[in-house]
C-alpha cells in the first residue's frame, strides 16, 4: 500500500536549516531557527543545566520508568513556577500537571483531552500564531477559528479587532493565548489587556489555554506569568502549556508541562485520570532527564540562583540586540519606522519586508528568515549586525 503514498513537502524551517548548513558563504546568517544563541553563535548549556547533570550523574540509580505525569517532585517544582508558589490555585489543589515530551507534546495532549471532553466546541488561535499550533491542535480533532492578533501596519497589536472577534466565539469555546513572548510577533498583551480579555471570556462563557513556552525571557519570571496567573483566579478551568526548550537551553531533552486548572481537587483528580489515560494511550511514559535537570535545579537554591542569574543575562542580551539592532537601522538611513522591535519582547520580530525581499536576503548576502520576515533577534551579535544592516539596507533600497 505504501507505492500508494505521495511524498510531502519538508518543513519550510527545518529545510531552511538544512540548506543553511550547506551554504558556505563565510559570513551567512541563520535568523530563522528559534533557537537562542550566545554572542558567539552558540547554544550553550547553561551553568546550572552542567552542574545538574554531573550530580544527576553520581547519584542517578536507575532508568526505570518514572510514570505516565512525570515525577511528583518534578511537577510541584514546575507548578511553583509558573502560578508562583502561593497561588490559590496550588493552595486548593485545583491543579494537575503532567511533564510532556516537550512543549509540542503538552499543546497535543492538551489537544487531545479537550477533544475528549468536548467534539464540538473550537479552539481560537491567534493570526499569525506559532506555525505548528494549528498542526498540534487540529491533529487531535479539534475545530480550528481564528482571531486577528498582530497589525503588519501599525506593528502593534489589533486589540479591538480581537476582541470583536471573540465575541463571536460560543460558550465551551477554548482561547489560545500566548503567555508571553508572542511567536512570531514578538508583541504581547499589556496587563490592562490581559484583564480586558478575561473579562470577555469569563462573560461569554470561554475556556482560557495558555501556550508559555518563553517564561522569563520577556520581563521576567514572575512578569512574564502575569496572564496564567490572573486567568488561573479566575477561571474555574483551564489550561496552560509550558516548555524548558527556551528557559532551560533544554531543547533537544524534550521537556515539557501540561496544566490543567479545575474547579477543585476532586474534579482535578478526575481531569487527571482522563489525561494519563490519553498519555499512556500516545507516549506511554515522558522521557525523564530533562525533567529531572530542571528538578534539580529547582530543588537546590544555589542551583536556581545560578538559573535565575542567566536567564536574566539572556533576556537582557536580547533587549540589548533589540536596541542596537534599531540604532543600526535608523544610522543606515534605511527608510522606515522600526522602533516597534525594541518594545517587542522575546526572540521574535517581523521585519516587515516582503517575501520577495526575505529571498533576496537568502540568495545575495545568505541571510536566512523565514518568507514572513520573522526573525531571531537572538541570532544576531556584535559581529554581524552591521553586515545584516547593511544588507538590509541594499535590498530596501532597490524596492
Amino acid at each position: 500500500m505504501f507505492e500508494h503514498l505521495q511524498p510531502l513537502p519538508q518543513d519550510p524551517i527545518l529545510s531552511m536549516l538544512a540548506d543553511y548548513r550547506a551554504d558556505m558563504h563565510p559570513h551567512k546568517l541563520d535568523l530563522g531557527i528559534g533557537v537562542y544563541k550566545d554572542e558567539q553563535g552558540y547554544t550553550p548549556i547553561m551553568r546550572a543545566v552542567k552542574e545538574a547533570e554531573s550530580r544527576l550523574l553520581t547519584i542517578e540509580q536507575s532508568k526505570s520508568y518514572t510514570a505516565p505525569a512525570g515525577t511528583a517532585a518534578y511537577n510541584q517544582l514546575a507548578s511553583a513556577l509558573v502560578f508562583g508558589p502561593d497561588h490559590p490555585a496550588l493552595r486548593d489543589q485545583r491543579i494537575v500537571s503532567a511533564q510532556t515530551p516537550g512543549g509540542c507534546g503538552a499543546l497535543r495532549m492538551g489537544a487531545e483531552f479537550l477533544h475528549g471532553c468536548s467534539q464540538e466546541s473550537r479552539v481560537w488561535v491567534s493570526l499569525p500564531t506559532w506555525a505548528n499550533h494549528i498542526p498540534l491542535l487540529a491533529g487531535a480533532g479539534l475545530e480550528i477559528a481564528e482571531y486577528p492578533y498582530y497589525d503588519y501596519t501599525t506593528k502593534g497589536i489589533q486589540f479591538e479587532a480581537m476582541l470583536q472577534a471573540l465575541e463571536q466565539a460560543s460558550a465551551g469555546d477554548f482561547i489560545l493565548l500566548h503567555g508571553c513572548c508572542h511567536n512570531p510577533s514578538g508583541a504581547d498583551l499589556n496587563q490592562e489587556q490581559w484583564r480586558a480579555v478575561a473579562d470577555l471570556m469569563a462573560r461569554k462563557g470561554l475556556i482560557p489555554f495558555v501556550d508559555m513556552a518563553y517564561q522569563g525571557l520577556g520581563n521576567g519570571l514572575d512578569q512574564d506569568a502575569f496572564g496564567v496567573r490572573l486567568l488561573a483566579e479566575r477561571f474555574p478551568e483551564m489550561l496552560v502549556a509550558t516548555s524548558c526548550s527556551k528557559n532551560f537551553g533544554l531543547y533537544r531533552e524534550r521537556t515539557g508541562t501540561l496544566f490543567i486548572v479545575a474547579t477543585n481537587r476532586t474534579e482535578a483528580q478526575t481531569a487527571g485520570s482522563q489525561l494519563f489515560s490519553k498519555i499512556r494511550s500516545h507516549y506511554s511514559m515522558p522521557p525523564a532527564h530533562g525533567a529531572a535537570i530542571v528538578e534539580t535545579i529547582l530543588s537546590d537554591t544555589g542551583l536556581t540562583t545560578s538559573w535565575e542569574s542567566e536567564l536574566a543575562s539572556m533576556r537582557e542580551r536580547i533587549q540589548g540586540l533589540r536596541q542596537q539592532l534599531v540604532a543600526a537601522i535608523k544610522a543606515s538611513g534605511i527608510d522606515g519606522d522600526f522602533t516597534f522591535i525594541q518594545h517587542q519582547s522575546g526572540m521574535f520580530s517581523f521585519l516587515g519586508i516582503t517575501p520577495q525581499q526575505v529571498e533576496q536576503l537568502r540568495q545575495d548576502y545568505s541571510i536566512y528568515m523565514i518568507n514572513s520576515s520573522r526573525i531571531n533577534v537572538a541570532g544576531l551579535n556584535q559581529g554581524s549586525m552591521d553586515y545584516f544592516v547593511s544588507a538590509l539596507a541594499e535590498v530596501l533600497s532597490t524596492r
